[in-house]
């Protein structure tokens, strides 16, 4: 296969950009953690990601959701999870749900402006109809796989006593073909192809959404082999370098084909996380993926094209940007429009981040998860009759400086990497249900104003109570196990309804 991309390069090596609308390519990391990348200052190797890091914009005060499904479907919608009803957890094996298919998402929307839309990697947004499919949601063609997570060699996943392959190449299964064949690969494989094989005189959308870093650990021995003395004693944490890695190396294949086939000129690359890490370090952030702390909500993301003027390169954007932006940020890009969009809670964020200008939004909602909640309150909890919000519901908003946790907040320690010696710090003893931090002057979260500023967190209460007066009933079926047994299905994971 390597080879055969090779040849393609040469041949396509000399190719001109004819496209005025620029290609858009986003790139979607898995678990990726804030200190996982070199330019962060990790020992993990990531020259590729760090080298176009520099040449473009780093985005340092950039939030996502805290789970995949949730992220996901604020990328691709422009829409807060409480407004698609995906704001509880990520989709299920066997639930019957997935991004509601009257939402109109991003590649629906470049399609209109004459985009070819490919999708390659995880989907994660459901799949128990064929019309919640990436074929049927605006992309031309998919590669990849549905579920949350797969064995990236035999591209197969289990629960329980039930078993079935995940791959596919639109809708013929793959995943017998490319047993063996480890995931970041192959779809890095399939991206260059895509990209060499694309017409440079239509506009194209890449949509590469990596399986790594998410568990199980798993990569080529050649890639941990590398960390053996880097971070020595700790298999897994080798492993999990390795993963890391090997993505960047795949990032660095990817530009090398958009740069040998002349597309790279006038295309714009995002490069994202869909949330923080788990088993990565977030130092010195608080908290992990599934908390509301900022290592579960603030995200490693940046944009680098050759169009962006050289006064931004280079730099880093200190501007408030939110995963729900990129829908109307990229549409704009493109020159399209917005029509036919329910109402949008992200923003055109390209003068945000091509000039530097002042952020279009000043606050952004993490989530509002009425499932999850704390049994009682506090004693004595100040804030536990106002009239805004319950504060025993998990929940967290962003204004300005300010930063308002209610409920639940899921991992509140300070996470060490291993190599520079690992520990958890703990948190001292909450006393009540609302947590207030200035996550300017302190954005790893040490010091909680909430008993001193209580006109700033009644502020936010009503600001919560604001956007869960306009939430959607959280979509969460029962799990339809029979039905959706891969058994029934010539042992793949497949549409039941």
């Amino acid at each position: 296969m390597l080879g055969a991309i090779h040849s393609l390069l040469l041949v396509s090596s000399c190719t001109l950009v004819s496209s005025s609308r620029p290609h858009i390519i986003f790139i979607l990391a898995d678990d990726l953690g804030w200190s996982d990348v070199g330019y962060h200052g990790s020992v993990i190797k990531t020259p590729n990601i760090d080298a176009l890091a520099s040449e473009g914009v780093k985005l340092d005060n950039y939030y996502m959701s805290l789970l995949c499904t949730p992220s996901r479907g604020q990328l691709l919608s422009g829409r807060y999870e409480i407004h698609t009803g995906l704001q509880h957890r990520t989709i299920d094996m066997m639930q019957p749900l997935c991004l509601p298919i009257d939402e109109t998402i991003l590649p629906q929307k470049l399609k209109e402006r004459g985009y070819a839309t490919h999708m390659v990697g995880k989907w994660h947004l459901g799949f128990y109809r064929k019309e919640c499919l990436p074929n049927y949601r605006g992309f031309d063609t998919f590669m990849g796989f549905y579920q949350g997570m797969a064995d990236y060699y035999y591209h197969n996943i289990s629960t329980g006593i039930y078993h079935g392959w995940d791959f596919r190449r639109n809708n013929d299964v793959i995943a017998q073909k490319y047993a063996g064949q480890y995931s970041t690969h192959v779809f890095a494989d399939e991206a260059q192809i895509i990209i060499m094989k694309h017409n440079p005189e239509v506009p194209l959308f890449l949509f590469l959404s990596f399986q790594a870093i998410h568990l199980p650990l798993q990569v080529p021995s050649r890639y941990a082999d590398m960390y053996k003395t880097l971070i020595p004693n700790n298999a897994d944490r080798q492993k999990y370098a390795g993963m890391v890695t090997c993505m960047d190396e795949a990032v660095g294949r990817v530009v090398t084909a958009l740069k040998h086939t002349g597309l790279w000129e006038n295309s714009v690359l995002v490069f994202s996380t869909d949330n923080g890490g788990i088993l990565g370090g977030n130092w010195p952030l608080r908290g992990s993926k599934a908390s509301l702390y900022e290592g579960g909500v603030r995200g490693v993301g940046f944009v680098t094209s050759p169009l962006l003027p050289s006064r931004v390169r280079g730099t880093v954007n200190r501007e408030l940007l939110h995963m729900t932006d990129w829908l109307p940020t990229l549409v704009r890009l493109a020159g399209g429009d917005l029509m036919g969009t329910k109402p949008l809670d992200g923003y055109n964020q390209w003068e945000t981040i091509s000039q530097g200008t002042p952020s279009v939004r000043d606050e952004v909602l993490l989530t509002i998860d009425p499932l999850i909640a704390k049994a009682h309150h506090f004693k004595d909890d100040p804030y536990a009759d106002n009239d805004s919000f319950n504060v025993l519901i998990r929940a967290a908003i962003r204004v300005g400086d300010w930063k308002l946790i209610t409920g639940p907040p899921g991992n509140g320690s300070w996470g060490t990497p291993v190599e520079f010696g690992f520990k958890y710090l703990h948190p001292p003893k909450r006393t009540h249900s609302v947590q207030l931090y200035n996550v300017v002057a302190d954005p790893n979260e040490r010091n909680d104003y909430s008993h001193d500023r209580p006109d700033i967190v009644r502020f936010l209460l009503a600001r919560i109570g604001h956007y869960y007066n306009t939430s959607v009933p959280v979509l969460d079926p029962s799990q339809e196990i029979l039905l959706a047994d891969p058994a029934r299905h010539g042992g793949v994971w497949s549409p039941w309804r």
